[in-house]
């Protein structure tokens, strides 16, 4: 009984709605990322109504467990989102597909649903969505941002991690 409340205000307190604070303590750039095991495609036996409350996922960005993803040595970049209750994290997502289609093979995308992965959103420090994350193949974080972003803004963000567009951009 204990346990079960105990999740009901974890819940409570997690799902406070379409904001995005960073609590004390929050996770900065340059921290190195957390890693921990998340749900995944292959965990849920592809189910993707046990990875996302997203009306339309994209199984691309459910591949990996996040551990498993920084484990690979690739950049990343992970979004905080929960569309089940946010409108703003719907269109971040639908934004995020045309990244994935244009990134999919040099980096990682991952989408974290608070309802599904919510001690995703605890390790990063992360209350409310949406939230981006940019992570170098190293590990680290190089960019994050509260709120919604547009196309060019997160494509620029990637280009800095990506090694063949580093040296075109001479970010290297």
């Amino acid at each position: 009984m204990k346990v079960k409340i105990s999740i009901l205000l974890l819940s409570f307190f997690l799902l406070s709605g379409c904001e995005s604070e960073a609590p004390e303590g929050k996770l900065t750039v340059g921290s190195k990322a957390p890693s921990l095991r998340t749900k995944y495609l292959e965990d849920v036996g592809g189910d993707m109504s046990k990875l996302t409350s997203y009306r339309y996922p994209d199984e691309r960005m459910y591949q990996y467990s996040l551990d498993k993803a920084l484990a690979l040595g690739k950049p990343m970049v992970v979004e905080f989102a929960t569309p089940g209750h946010c409108t703003v994290c719907d269109k971040q997502l639908q934004m995020l597909k045309a990244l994935v289609t244009k990134y999919g093979k040099e980096v990682i995308f991952l989408h974290m649903d608070q309802y599904k992965n919510p001690e995703a959103f605890i390790s990063y420090k992360v209350k409310g969505d949406p939230w981006t994350f940019v992570i170098d193949a190293s590990g680290k974080v190089k960019f994050r941002q509260a709120g919604r972003m547009l196309y060019n803004e997160l494509d620029y963000q990637i280009t800095k991690v990506v090694p063949e567009q580093q040296e075109q951009t001479g970010d290297a």
